[in-house]
């Protein structure tokens, strides 16, 4: 039914965690260890996904917080999805700091429900979030460690809108086919590999500019506090035990994000809640 992409780069522990709670034997699970991270978290990560047979590691590359490697990454793991199996119908990106809210039961039969349906936020960027244009608008060069945002400007895509969202998204097996196979495709790829912070942004506009047909959802599903952080506007801020009675009464699938590190109490209230809907719905079936 299911086809996840999960991109790791650090805690070991807490990617464990979040892979236990999500785990159905019907799903697909790809997960991408950022080669920064060194080959001891993949080597690790390695050895826990082999007891699993349906879960497996994607090619390791370095992950540049802001650079197209973020698309990059995301474009190979929905391609290799899709040649691994032709059963799933959507496709759902994590991070190692996300968590489930609901059961993978609770997931699916929502899902079910929606087929050919694509969640992800979407807003025309020159309306809605005219301070991020320069994301856009000027030339921008990723190297192995660092990116380089110029003050050279570039035209944008002839008779195409921006649009913007966020990374996370659950996308239709119809959507991952048209934007991994369809020439169409290929010139927003070329774009985009040269702006800044192309993950909130690359998919959006794929999206509402091509020929593409589907029924798009304005909601990733997704629980997250957007907080102030400086010049880059918003960051998600790390969810603690007290935030539990909230996050248990959201109706969202995930949220985002948490830190062992800060609060590893809010996963344990979170897998007892998981643990307990599981219990009723194998009572009820």
């Amino acid at each position: 039914m299911i086809a996840y992409l999960i991109l790791v780069h650090r805690y070991l522990g807490q990617f464990k965690r979040l892979f236990r709670a999500m785990y159905h034997p019907a799903n697909y699970y790809l997960v991408h260890v950022d080669k920064r991270s060194g080959v001891g978290l993949q080597t690790e990560i390695q050895d826990f996904l082999s007891s699993f047979a349906n879960a497996s590691l994607l090619k390791s590359q370095s992950i540049l917080w802001g650079g197209y490697s973020m698309v990059d990454a995301e474009l190979r793991g929905i391609e290799e999805l899709l040649k691994i199996s032709s059963e799933w119908e959507f496709f759902i990106n994590l991070s190692a700091q996300d968590f489930p809210l609901k059961s993978q039961t609770h997931i699916q039969d929502f899902l079910s429900r929606n087929i050919g349906r694509d969640f992800i936020k979407v807003a025309n960027q020159r309306k809605i979030r005219p301070d991020t244009l320069s994301r856009i608008e000027n030339y921008c060069i990723e190297f192995s460690k660092r990116i380089l945002r110029t003050p050279i400007k570039r035209p944008y895509l002839r008779g195409v809108t921006p649009y913007i969202g966020n990374q996370w998204m659950i996308l239709s097996r119809k959507l991952c086919e048209y934007i991994c196979y369809t020439p169409e495709v290929k010139r927003f790829k070329r774009f985009y590999r040269h702006t800044f912070i192309p993950d909130e942004g690359f998919f959006q506009t794929v999206i509402m500019n091509t020929n593409y047909k589907g029924t798009i959802v304005n909601d990733d599903k997704r629980t997250i506090d957007w907080v102030p952080l400086g010049t880059i506007k918003l960051r998600p801020r790390d969810f603690t035990s007290k935030d539990a009675d909230f996050l248990m009464a959201s109706q969202d699938l995930f949220a985002r994000k948490f830190d062992e590190t800060v609060d590893g109490g809010i996963l344990s209230i979170l897998e007892s809640n998981l643990s307990s809907h599981f219990d009723l719905s194998r009572r009820a079936g």
